[in-house]
């Protein structure tokens, strides 16, 4: 492959992604998809529609990207996901960070992005705190601390740790084959225990949740075969092009958000450049600006107090050092990680879900306090 031929690959995969990006906002809009608001309905309502489409759409990735892993065209070895070493304890403590994080946010980083292409300016606010957290927590003083302490926990597999690695090391079967039968089998369960319940067969649900799930195998597609180069022209080593890791990446906000505002910052440098997580988070927003000026609901939101600011301000530092140490957002995670079937990935999910209902419970405690 020629540079130029790079250079249009990485082209096509950037304008793809945000073609992508553009249609899970006006998708996401549209059925008011959200990991924190399915948790606040159960806690709330008792009511678990919007839960369902979450393990809809989470369903429909695992059996689209081991399928895809069951054919050789992508494998979850090549993402972060798969890593030999679990950092069991920074994905508990982030998972749990971002899950109490996104409850005082009014929701996670990408409902936040949805929320600001609506005109909600304390999302706007919420975003720009969730970079600079998150970027402090990539590269700086919170990442010395995170390096320095929870990091340190891990339990190294000698392998890669998504679920049809570990079986095909313990079976000597094939890693492909593996990842075909588990994909179908874990994935198969979560749809089914999604739409088998009236609840989770409204159109609303089934939308957000097969979409969802088919947009988030749409962007492995785009960083795992049309952005992969077995051999770059200038290092003559198998890269993917556009990604802030190195690896093939799936659809993730919080870090995606922080190399945004770096990006800007230092918009002049000339090694820096746009990755497929940048396009990706204005797609998102600009899909939802669409959605809400189409449709009339586009309003300009700003803090009822100042107790509502601190709230956000808290929520937003809370998501961007939780989301990186937890290597993901509750889609970074709870879609496009889970999808890869990765064992660090189901202790996040559990983490934020768990920091989530926690958080939702207190505020409810606090609120019946006040009525009282």
């Amino acid at each position: 492959m020629t540079f130029s031929e790079v250079q249009s690959a990485t082209e096509w995969v950037l304008w793809s992604s945000f073609a992508l990006a553009l249609l899970f906002g006006v998708i996401a809009q549209h059925t008011r998809f959200c990991t924190m608001g399915a948790v606040a309905d159960i806690v709330a309502m008792g009511d678990w529609s919007r839960m369902r489409a979450w393990a809809l759409a989470a369903g429909t990735a695992i059996v689209g990207f081991n399928s895809l892993a069951a054919l050789g065209w992508i494998s979850a070895s090549d993402s972060i996901y798969a890593a030999p070493a679990v950092l069991w304890l920074s994905t508990l403590v982030g998972g749990g960070l971002f899950g109490v994080g996104m409850v005082l946010a009014s929701g996670c980083v990408s409902k936040n992005l949805l929320r600001a292409g609506t005109g909600n300016l304390k999302a706007v606010v919420v975003l720009v705190v969730v970079a600079c957290s998150g970027f402090a927590t990539l590269k700086g003083v919170t990442a010395v601390l995170r390096n320095a302490t929870v990091d340190k926990v891990r339990v190294e597999l000698g392998g890669g740790q998504d679920l049809p690695s570990l079986l095909a090391r313990s079976t000597g079967q094939d890693v492909a084959l593996v990842a075909g039968v588990a994909g179908l089998l874990i994935g198969g369960l979560l749809v089914a225990a999604a739409v088998l319940p009236r609840e989770g067969r409204s159109r609303q649900a089934l939308m957000g949740g097969l979409c969802i799930g088919v947009i988030s195998v749409g962007a492995w597609c785009l960083s795992g075969i049309l952005g992969h180069v077995p051999e770059h022209p200038e290092t003559l080593e198998s890269v993917y092009v556009a990604t802030s890791t190195h690896r093939m990446e799936g659809l993730s906000f919080v870090s995606a958000t922080a190399y945004a505002l770096d990006y800007l910052l230092f918009f002049s440098d000339a090694t820096k450049f746009a990755t497929i997580g940048m396009v990706s988070a204005l797609g998102l927003l600009l899909g939802a600006m669409a959605h809400s000026v189409a449709t009339r609901s586009f309003r300009w939101e700003s803090f009822r107090s100042v107790g509502d600011m601190r709230d956000h301000l808290i929520g937003g530092v809370l998501m961007g050092v939780g989301g990186v140490t937890a290597f993901g957002c509750s889609i970074g995670q709870g879609v496009t990680g889970l999808s890869t079937l990765s064992l660090s990935s189901f202790i996040a999910v559990s983490a934020m879900i768990a920091g989530a209902y926690a958080a939702l419970r207190f505020q409810l405690w606090r609120l019946e306090g006040a009525a009282a």
